[in-house]
């Protein structure tokens, strides 16, 4: 197993990490929309929280040695499922071949009051 850290992406605000890599694949947290360099929310709106959601999750695959490309499987976390529609507009611009395996479910709360989290696994 190797843990993935990066500084381009949020710290781990728990106990838990940015990601780890075992038998080529990579597990990566869910990512919530915070700016890595401040620690604070970006945006108030779905498109802006996912566009930062992705840009954290792009950070870790990339200090994985991955990308977009080689996503096998999301599942994201809304907090209201009238953002659907708007929620992936944003997230299929992140993905241009083949969109990967997809769980999304609205939940009754998430960190710090966010609107939208994104978990990946992908292959290294």
């Amino acid at each position: 197993m190797e843990v993935v850290q990066t500084n381009f992406a949020p710290q781990a605000i728990g106990p838990y990490v940015q990601g780890k890599i075992v038998n080529g694949l990579l597990f990566a947290s869910g990512q919530i929309p915070l700016s890595a360099e401040t620690g604070e929310i970006v945006g108030k709106t779905i498109e802006e929280q996912t566009t930062q959601v992705l840009k954290n999750v792009e950070a870790i695959l990339i200090a994985a040695g991955t990308n977009f490309d080689n996503v096998v499987k999301t599942t994201c976390f809304l907090s209201n499922m009238d953002n659907f529609v708007a929620f992936n507009e944003v997230y299929r611009k992140s993905f241009r071949g083949d969109f990967p395996a997809r769980s999304a479910v609205e939940v009754a709360k998430l960190p710090r009051d966010v609107l939208i989290e994104i978990e990946v696994i992908a292959a290294v």
